[in-house]
């Protein structure tokens, strides 16, 4: 199966949802309707495997709360249930990317091209030091 179109799987107790107050522009809407949603992901609680846990931890960067939660905040939207949406989405983007494994990296080695050119520029590097040297000794 496909890991980016995957169905994750999410047991009721590891999403929170809370609504607040949105700050900005936007009048009297803004000051009275709480649209901004924080959405509230518990890793521990959502049963993943470790590989996709770590690399989660890494992936969520500063949405990763002290106590493991990742927050998601969404408010661009001017209504809850859009704003929901959004969180959702960005949170089921961050799961997606999270099982997709890392590409294994193959070791290759430089061409002979490139190790000529690099010792050439080190040659020249090192002759314009060395014109340096010779000039400043009067």
């Amino acid at each position: 199966m496909d890991p980016e179109k995957r169905d994750f799987y999410l047991p009721p107790g590891s999403l929170e949802e809370k609504f607040v107050r949105s700050g900005g522009h936007g009048g009297q809407n803004v000051n009275k309707v709480a649209t901004t949603v924080q959405l509230r992901f518990s890793p521990a609680l959502a049963g993943l495997p470790y590989a996709v846990l770590s690399r989660l931890r890494t992936l969520a960067g500063s949405k990763l709360t002290d106590e493991g939660d990742i927050l998601i905040v969404a408010s661009e939207y001017r209504t809850q249930e859009q704003n929901r949406q959004a969180a959702r989405a960005r949170l089921q983007e961050l799961l997606a990317r999270a099982f997709r494994p890392p590409r294994p990296r193959h070791a290759t080695r430089p061409t002979r091209g490139s190790k000529q050119r690099r010792l050439e520029s080190k040659k020249r590097r090192s002759d314009v030091k060395k014109d340096r040297r010779g000039a400043g000794d009067f």
